[in-house]
């Protein structure tokens, strides 16, 4: 593993990233690209470590609906199969005759109490089954009533709706480098008052042991009045970098993480939104310009935002403008 063993002293060390500093306690990248950390946490029981309305919030639509499905189907076959084992003669109209079509007849009868339609054809007769029909129509308007709650959480939840590019570059800026990444929009939102904090966490050998050290990364601007359109944030490589003296190998053997946080304010929901991604030292194009991805109309009345291009990138020769190595990067 390469291990950087000196830091510029003039970068900005941060102390309250909630990270902590033991690099052998690390399992592979802090943060993944999708803004979640890298945590499994032990300790507690499963379904006590489990938030489930953050967990049904956060997922994938079709595995949300999938659920719905699944619980509705699941529910409805338990209480048919009560149905039938309290006696399919206490259903009264079930004109069934085989056991395939009592089972069948008895599970669209719970179906129809459960969402409490309630045709009519098919009534319970007698205490037991009467009681049996209630306590599902009861289960059936409980959940409903939390399945309507999550799916307006669903739908009523403040999102950033924002995309990263895919890699992170260095890149000529002004009379030196750069370090630059983009982020966009991609729904008709409108955020604005946005503002980017980066971390850079890195890998550092001093007197021989290993620990990792997070550094504030100074940028071109932290904040934008709308976010419109593509944001190009950028960290200039100066004497206040932490890469200020990294020449190309180095990026290339660095060990670390780049911490990204975008916030913006979203008028539709008057409520702060909130991003987070990161990149790892392998996704750094050491050598590169982002193309343009915002163009006019071929009517010259609208702004073009082409979403596909938001990692597309030409690599260029940087060499002359990044440091010599002066073998700063230990292999360990």
């Amino acid at each position: 593993m390469a291990l950087l063993r000196k830091i510029n002293t003039k970068a900005k060390a941060e102390i309250n990233t909630g990270f902590g500093t033991n690099t052998s306690a690390y399992g592979g990248r802090l943060m993944n690209k999708n803004g979640r950390t890298n945590i499994e946490k032990h300790g507690v029981g499963f379904l006590e470590r489990i938030s489930w309305y953050h967990t049904l919030l956060d997922l994938p639509l079709w595995k949300f609906l999938s659920i719905l499905v699944f619980f509705f189907t699941f529910l409805n076959l338990i209480f048919a199969l009560i149905y039938l084992a309290v006696g399919i003669q206490h259903l009264s109209g079930l004109d069934a005759v085989t056991t395939s079509d009592k089972f069948i007849e008895a599970y669209f009868f719970s179906a129809q109490t459960f969402t409490t339609v309630g045709y009519g054809r098919i009534n319970p007769v007698g205490f037991v089954t009467s009681a049996i029909s209630s306590l599902e129509a009861l289960v059936g308007l409980l959940s409903f009533a939390i399945a309507t709650g999550l799916f307006y959480g669903r739908f009523s939840k403040p999102e950033a709706f924002l995309r990263y590019s895919g890699n992170a570059i260095i890149a000529p800026y002004k009379d030196g480098a750069a370090f630059m990444f983009r982020v966009s929009p991609y729904k008709n939102t409108s955020l604005t008052d946005a503002e980017a904090k980066v971390t850079i966490g890195l890998f550092i050998e001093e007197d021989g042991v290993t620990r990792s050290e997070f550094f504030q990364a100074g940028l071109e601007y932290s904040t934008v009045n709308a976010l419109t359109l593509s944001w190009t944030i950028v960290h200039p490589i100066n004497e206040e970098s932490p890469f200020y003296s990294f020449s190309a190998e180095d990026f290339a053997k660095a060990k670390g993480e780049i911490i990204v946080f975008v916030k913006a304010f979203d008028d539709m929901f008057s409520n702060e939104v909130v991003s987070r991604s990161s990149y790892v030292f392998g996704e750094i194009i050491v050598g590169a310009k982002f193309e343009p991805m915002y163009f006019r109309s071929p009517d010259h009345n609208k702004t073009i935002l082409d979403l596909d291009k938001l990692n597309s990138y030409t690599t260029i020769d940087i060499t002359s403008i990044l440091p010599v190595s002066k073998n700063n990067v230990a292999t360990a």
